[in-house]
């Protein structure tokens, strides 16, 4: 009975680390996708904010930006070339505070860090809401040097932690058998 209750305990530790893993992996705000699809980039915001205007932005466009929506349009004035008809608010009425970007045959080229800003009218100030990162497959090399980042970055934090668990579980188990000889 000591010894289910032991394994019991194990397989617990090991299904609550791969959960804590899974969730912290959707708390990164990562989306991918392959070249060619249209993709939208989350981004809600709180109901009790007045949204005068909603710019999404990446840090290596400079001056320039993805999308800026104010008075309840587009402003292409300093809109980056490559997002030109490309883009759009998932929802222009930005119900629920909803004010995702919608970015349209996506290339490897859009591969990034893309920041969600809105411009609050209480506070009459610029906020960053979040920020999401994209990740586009196309081409042979970045399909293989993406995933191998990737499960390395994983796995061994993965590995360090079975082998945690295990030499914890197999001291415990040794202990065990040592009180019942």
């Amino acid at each position: 009975m000591a010894s289910l209750t032991l394994t019991s305990l194990c397989w617990a530790l090991l299904i609550l680390f791969a959960v804590v893993f899974a969730a912290e992996g959707e708390a990164q705000n990562t989306v991918t996708a392959k070249s060619g699809q249209d993709v939208v980039l989350p981004c809600r915001v709180s109901p009790d904010k007045t949204i005068r205007a909603v710019k999404w932005s990446r840090a290596d466009l400079g001056d320039e930006y993805v999308l800026l929506y104010r008075d309840e349009q587009l402003d292409p004035e300093n809109q980056h070339p490559s997002f030109k008809n490309r883009v759009d608010l998932q929802d222009r009425k930005m119900n629920n505070g909803d004010v995702s970007l919608v970015l349209k045959n996506v290339t490897t080229a859009d591969d990034g860090s893309y920041n969600c800003n809105i411009f609050n009218g209480g506070t009459r100030s610029w906020e960053c809401i979040n920020t999401v990162s994209l990740t586009v497959s196309g081409q042979t090399a970045e399909l293989t040097v993406a995933p191998v980042g990737l499960i390395a970055g994983l796995s061994v934090p993965a590995v360090v932690l079975v082998a945690a668990v295990s030499f914890v579980c197999y001291r415990k188990h040794k202990q065990q058998n040592r009180d019942f000889n």
